[in-house]
């Protein structure tokens, strides 16, 4: 593909807008919302330490990936970018050295924030699965200290994502397939090229018909409970033994969400003889990683979609799984 020149700064990007505090979040865990104007108005921007070369900032990156989305899907409808930040980076100007912390002016407070995660939704692409309203999604996370600012300038690192958000949970169906978990770049550019070349190869009726084909296939409440036994079992065994079964991306406590919502969810919970689909096991797993920090939230959405679809696989061909076998 053509290198391509970066675009302007979208102009249908409303630098006030921000997370509704009564919207159902994307992601929860340990993050606030900030609109793209406070990004870029408020917040510092950090250098590399040798030489003092600044960093690709927050705000560049949620527009990069903006203006890749314009040109990938030229025809379609583009929200506005929903953010969130964690992990916050104060500071303050050299002449409020030994000043109390309560009498700082505005003025002399820095700030930044380590971690942060987007998403702008294609409401105009749409499709169901499992009866559920799909919506096309992209975005992406950025963690500063997945770079190391301690040398001189060098790649930065960030992730991008397309899928799909379920609109009854906002809960995100991200594949392999719509995710780059290591970009590595020097410039914005490379950025835009990078997330087009994503977008553009993305195939979403395939995201689509794979989670259709989850509702064809359930497990019984004693498989499950034996999913939720032996996913406890997996973060304390030896590192040999968890290469030969399938990687389980959920913590403990995220599984504890999964039980809990096993009952009590009001779109996915169990059917009422104990049997719950994958679609709506995927769910419970989607919704608990919301809990996750930024930094893996998005590894642990596309583990999800692995884990499920490898389960699918095996009660497909009546073979054996080790997590509910």
């Amino acid at each position: 593909m053509e290198t391509m020149t970066i675009m302007p700064v979208p102009s249908t990007i409303e630098e006030d807008v921000q997370e509704s505090k009564t919207d159902n979040q994307f992601i929860q865990a340990n993050t606030t919302p900030i609109s793209i104007g406070e990004l870029r108005g408020s917040c510092i921007i950090p250098s590399f330490a040798k030489d003092n070369e600044s960093t690709i900032s927050h705000s560049h990156f949620i527009e990069a990936v903006y203006n890749a989305a314009e040109m990938a899907f030229d025809r379609e409808t583009i929200s506005n970018p929903i953010v969130r930040v964690s992990h916050p980076v104060r500071g303050r100007i050299p002449s409020a050295m030994g000043k109390p912390a309560k009498l700082l002016f505005e003025n002399e407070k820095t700030l930044y924030y380590e971690r942060m995660a987007f998403l702008i939704e294609i409401p105009s692409i749409r499709d169901t699965a499992g009866g559920n309203d799909l919506s096309l999604t992209i975005g992406g996370v950025r963690s500063y200290s997945e770079s190391n600012l301690y040398r001189k300038k060098s790649e930065e690192r960030f992730k991008v994502f397309v899928g799909f958000k379920n609109m009854v949970c906002t809960n995100l169906c991200i594949s392999s397939d719509g995710f780059i978990g290591e970009l590595k770049v020097r410039s914005v550019s490379e950025i835009v090229n990078e997330a087009f070349k994503l977008f553009g190869n993305y195939d979403p009726d395939e995201d689509v018909r794979v989670y259709n084909e989850m509702t064809q296939e359930a497990i019984t409440e004693q498989q499950f409970a034996q999913l939720v036994g032996r996913s406890r079992m997996y973060h304390f065994m030896p590192q040999k033994v968890k290469k030969e079964i399938p990687a389980m991306p959920l913590m403990d406590s995220q599984i504890s969400t999964v039980t809990k919502d096993y009952y009590a969810d009001e779109s996915f919970c169990r059917s009422e003889d104990g049997l719950i689909n994958l679609w709506r096991l995927y769910n419970l797993f989607t919704g608990a990683n919301k809990s996750s920090y930024i930094d893996s939230y998005l590894e642990r959405g596309v583990g999800s979609q692995r884990f499920v679809k490898g389960l699918q696989n095996a009660l497909k061909s009546d073979s054996d799984h080790w997590f509910v076998s």
